[in-house]
């Protein structure tokens, strides 16, 4: 009867709920292999490519045959995974789900360490430099890759604040004239 009315079992809904934390598992790995880089900019193949996983996620947590319900069970599973990924990051250990800020550059120097560890190229840091409308090197105090896969570009003129720079990998090549005294 629950069959007839909803267009899946029992049993089915437990595959389809099992399919999307082993998917959600996946993907979360699959991005922290990948690195932030992943999330940094995305060229319109990897939009592209975007679209072909959701699909491919899209076919194996439903199946063969998606109903209307499978997919609801498989939208409040991927809903409730997130919400308790978001409760977890909150938590001390929770720091392991989120990776650590990069610095890709200090002064006017790109760090070799922080682009390779970011998987970046210099012209993709350069992009990210005229994008924030940086005109010359000596505008930069600094730039951080942010584990949002997001660039920040701080100027040089004002004291960084040391607190806003936590987590950041690196942070022994910041020179004490960039930041604001302890």
């Amino acid at each position: 009867m629950w069959s007839h009315n909803l267009g899946i079992s029992p049993f089915e809904a437990l595959v389809v709920i099992l399919s999307a934390i082993g998917i959600y598992a996946a993907f979360f790995l699959l991005i922290r292999t990948a690195g932030q880089r992943a999330l940094a900019s995305w060229s319109t193949l990897d939009k592209a490519i975007v679209i072909a996983f959701g699909s491919v996620l899209g076919r194996v947590v439903l199946g063969y045959t998606p109903t209307l319900a499978a997919g609801v069970i498989a939208l409040a599973t991927m809903l409730a995974l997130f919400r308790l990924e978001a409760v977890l990051r909150r938590t001390k250990q929770g720091s392991y789900l989120s990776s650590k800020p990069i610095l890709l550059m200090v002064g006017e120097e790109p760090l070799e360490s922080g682009l390779r560890a970011a998987r970046i190229v210099e012209d993709e840091l350069y992009f990210k430099l005229r994008q924030a409308g940086i005109r010359n090197f000596a505008e930069v105090a600094l730039v951080v890759l942010e584990p949002t896969g997001d660039v920040s570009v701080l100027r040089r003129g004002e004291l960084i604040e040391p607190r806003l720079l936590r987590r950041i990998t690196d942070r022994s090549s910041i020179p004490a004239e960039f930041l604001l005294p302890s």
